[in-house]
């Protein structure tokens, strides 16, 4: 006999369903996701948290004309298996399955498509006012935003527009006290406050009449000091306060877990026709032991889970190391994390800074070391670099680790706040690249591009992880304005690691290998794709000239003189998408200089990369040695002109 997942094929099969079935559906989600992602790896603890709130909803709502919206969609797998995609689980974030977030080429129920947080609200309004225009089939419109989302700017701007034009949308707010690491600020602890002491739970007339009659004279003169302050008072205390003087009405504190409750609460919300917040508490990894009680420890160690990390539902155990085995190659974020470590003991200005994302960018190891250095401000990146602005102008040298594609929230600030105002900050861009499995709203495809158009900022890239090291000690000795250092993600090349790190000069390059007729020129990554397709072509008889540009800015513009006038062609090798990118730079150098030469540019695609491993998608996209080698080649057998 099938079970109640087996027979829903479309999220309406839930509507006819009763509260216990419901209930009973919710509990097998979750189950399949605990099979499916202990043994392929993908996100795990919010999605355990979210399966009765899915449930939920597509079981009151007619999706999509009524739209739901996933917050990031992180938490979106269980959605994702109601609305028919629960056979095809098993290929979720892997080259050519589902993707990893939502995707509006995926499916038709998924209303947005989006992998940075803090903007459900917002698509939410937009669509909403859109219908009251007459524009589309009108129906509910509800946005699944997380406690730590509520961290980001953007969200609090949609919820000030939504309330101030009485946009009638629900939000469901997840809140579980965690976004990736624990969640930070003064916003998580009143959502803290609100979830664990049920007391707190009342209405506004209620406490303010309380108040009125506290002993010894306070409550009399709580009553003389006025409207505004009474208000402050009450907003302390009562739970939902902040969103009713933002125009909501606000409904909580509902057991997100208990489908009847949820259910419940959705009902009375979207009766309202009014903007509403339906606050649910949840547990991030309900249901999987390690997660749901290992404090936040254990929440945050289950954020996702790594391929074949669970077994029978427990998690599996990690086979032992051979003995004589070499140690494991460090990763790049692992090597950053102690190199900036070691950089804060040498200076007492150092500070490192991360939005949300501790162990992601490394700044665990310095929370860990040296916990008054360290500084988390939530998912919030434009206030991580106007904090880091506010840092420098003081004379501290502030670090902002950041992933590539989450520094693009913050560009106004880079621009105005930083590089206007030629500030000492660092940007330690983790993620260069095409990171792999969570697709292209993580790939960090664009930094190179974004950045090379501003006055006074540096950039550079570490070939190997010993250039790391010594890229990061140049960028805070430094004292001319912003760096910015771009590495990938994963292992590095397996090079030594310098014992004290040395200062490189500012815009020089390095020749590798010396050759004849042509010249590759990487940076970054692109130097060990480009040494790569190097042997593959001395295998073939034609021994070609590597170098190291290390700086896309600025850019060495002797040595690219010197490549240009030597070779035949000259070969530029970067990570990054090429419009604007490195190789476009040694393309204006040269023309600028009046120097002629062919140029061959090796990049990412002007499009958006899938998501799947970075080696597979290494070749999708061409970023190979033996491809690079194939097209030197066939450039090289033309009597003229440039391979493209």
């Amino acid at each position: 006999m099938p079970t109640l997942l087996e027979r829903i094929k479309k999220p309406q099969d839930l509507h006819s369903l009763t509260d216990d079935e419901l209930q009973e559906v919710a509990q097998e989600v979750r189950e399949h996701i605990i099979d499916t992602v202990g043994e392929i790896g993908g996100h795990f603890g919010a999605n355990l948290g979210t399966c009765e709130i899915a449930v939920a909803l597509h079981s009151l709502l007619d999706s999509p004309r009524d739209k739901v919206l996933w917050d990031v969609g992180h938490q979106a797998y269980p959605h994702k298996v109601l609305t028919g995609r629960g056979t095809a689980l098993h290929t979720i974030r892997q080259y050519g399955g589902l993707a990893p977030f939502c995707s509006i080429a995926e499916s038709e129920h998924d209303i947005m498509g989006a992998g940075h947080a803090s903007t459900a609200i917002g698509y939410a309004v937009g669509i909403k006012e859109a219908m009251r225009q007459g524009h589309g089939q009108n129906g509910y419109v509800v946005a699944v935003v997380g406690d730590g989302a509520m961290t980001g700017g953007v969200a609090f701007e949609a919820v000030h527009q939504a309330g101030g034009a009485g946009t009638p949308v629900v939000v469901l707010l997840n809140d579980n006290g965690m976004s990736i690491a624990p969640n930070v600020g003064a916003l998580s602890r009143y959502f803290n406050r609100i979830r664990l002491n049920p007391r707190l739970w009342h209405k506004r007339e209620d406490l303010e009449d309380g108040l009125t009659k506290l002993p010894a004279g306070i409550g009399p003169a709580f009553e003389r000091f006025g409207p505004h302050f009474k208000e402050s008072i009450k907003a302390f205390w009562a739970p939902g306060l902040w969103w009713e003087e933002l125009g909501f009405a606000y409904m909580g504190v509902v057991d997100g877990h208990d489908v009847r409750a949820v259910r419940r609460a959705l009902r009375e919300a979207l009766a309202a026709e009014r903007p509403v917040v339906v606050h649910c508490a949840t547990v991030k990894g309900k249901g999987f032991a390690p997660a749901e009680e290992g404090g936040l420890e254990g929440m945050e160690k289950w954020h996702a889970a790594k391929p074949k990390s669970i077994a029978n539902g427990a998690p599996a155990k990690s086979a032992p190391r051979a003995p004589g085995a070499k140690p494991p190659i460090p990763q790049y974020t692992q090597v950053f994390g102690n190199a900036l470590v070691a950089e804060c003991r040498r200076d007492d200005r150092v500070l490192g800074i991360t939005a949300a994302m501790n162990s992601g960018t490394g700044l665990n190891i310095l929370q860990r070391e040296l916990p008054e250095r360290y500084y988390d401000v939530g998912i919030a990146e434009q206030q991580a670099v106007l904090f880091a602005s506010g840092l420098a102008l003081q004379g501290a040298k502030p670090v902002a680790a950041i992933y590539s594609t989450f520094l693009q929230r913050a560009y106004d600030q880079i621009v105005h706040d930083v590089c206007l105002q030629r500030l000492n900050v660092v940007f330690a861009m983790d993620r260069a690249g095409l990171v792999g499995d969570d697709g292209p709203t993580h790939h960090g495809a664009f930094d190179i591009a974004y950045l090379r158009c501003l006055p006074n900022i540096v950039l550079m890239a570490p070939r190997d992880e010993a250039l790391l090291v010594h890229m990061l000690h140049t960028a805070l000795v430094y004292d001319g304005g912003p760096v910015a250092l771009r590495y990938p993600r994963g292992e590095g090349v397996g090079v030594p690691l310098p014992e004290r790190p040395g200062t490189i000069e500012i815009g020089t390059g390095e020749i590798l290998r010396e050759g004849e007729r042509v010249a590759l020129l990487g940076y970054g990554t692109g130097v060990g794709k480009a040494v790569a397709a190097a042997d593959i072509l001395a295998e073939r008889g034609m021994n070609v000239t590597v170098a190291d540009a290390r700086f896309a800015k600025p850019i060495d513009a002797g040595l690219i003189a010197q490549l240009a006038a030597e070779h035949d062609l000259l070969v530029t090798v970067e990570e990054g998408v090429l419009a604007g990118g490195f190789g476009s730079a040694v393309w204006e150098t040269l023309s600028d200089a009046g120097l002629a030469a062919r140029i061959l540019r090796v990049g990412l695609p002007d499009r958006y990369v899938t998501h799947g491993a970075p080696k597979l998608l290494h070749e999708h996209v061409g970023f190979t040695g033996e491809r690079i080698a194939e097209r030197i080649e066939s450039a090289v057998a033309q009597p003229s002109g440039v391979g493209r």
